[in-house]
């Protein structure tokens, strides 16, 4: 009797745990999207990876996915969660009409993967200048800047110093870039 007892308090409190983590993961607390491991370990506790594996089970039904994001590319930053990004992604590809939605115009979109297609093709960095060019031939000219930036400000693209533009963190995680390769090469 008391086993069990045990076991649904467990029960209940992993559920209470389940609902913290994802309003934190689903409401933008900061200005990147979904929070970091350390920051989860402090709020739900050190069994936040289990918690994130029961939410991610939950919200699959619901064609979502926490995607973990490591900090770095090396193998001791991918095994270390305190250091990696945890945030909610859609499981399936957006229509048209679901990324009007939100907030995405189609044109807007067209010239993301324009851009990413680009940086692909380039072994993952270009040249500003190059991109712009292109995009200008796509695009109303005063238009192209502006996405540029709206792409590097939503952690699509990032660029540094001497003005190259690489793929970030959030195009790396909710675009399938083969995919992507594969569908300009089919066209």
């Amino acid at each position: 009797m008391e086993r069990g007892k045990r076991r649904l308090r467990r029960k209940v409190l992993y559920q209470q745990k389940m609902k913290k983590a994802a309003h934190l993961l689903l409401f933008r607390q900061h200005r990147k999207a979904g929070m970091w491991g350390w920051e989860l370990r402090r709020i739900i506790g050190a069994e936040y990876p289990k918690v994130i594996d029961l939410l991610n089970e939950y919200l699959s039904k619901l064609d979502l996915k926490v995607n973990v994001i490591p900090s770095e590319e090396s193998e001791e930053a991918r095994s270390n969660l305190d250091k990696a990004r945890f945030f909610v992604t859609i499981k399936s590809e957006l229509t048209p009409a679901e990324a009007k939605m939100c907030g995405w115009r189609i044109d807007d979109l067209a010239a993301l993967g324009i851009v990413v297609a680009y940086i692909i093709s380039r072994q993952g960095k270009a040249s500003r200048s190059e991109v712009e060019k292109i995009l200008k031939s796509k695009l109303p000219e005063w238009k192209v800047s502006g996405n540029i930036n709206r792409y590097i400000n939503l952690g699509y693209i990032s660029e540094d110093e001497h003005g190259n533009l690489y793929l970030d963190w959030r195009a790396k995680v909710e675009i399938d870039q083969k995919s992507l390769v594969n569908l300009l090469l089919s066209a």
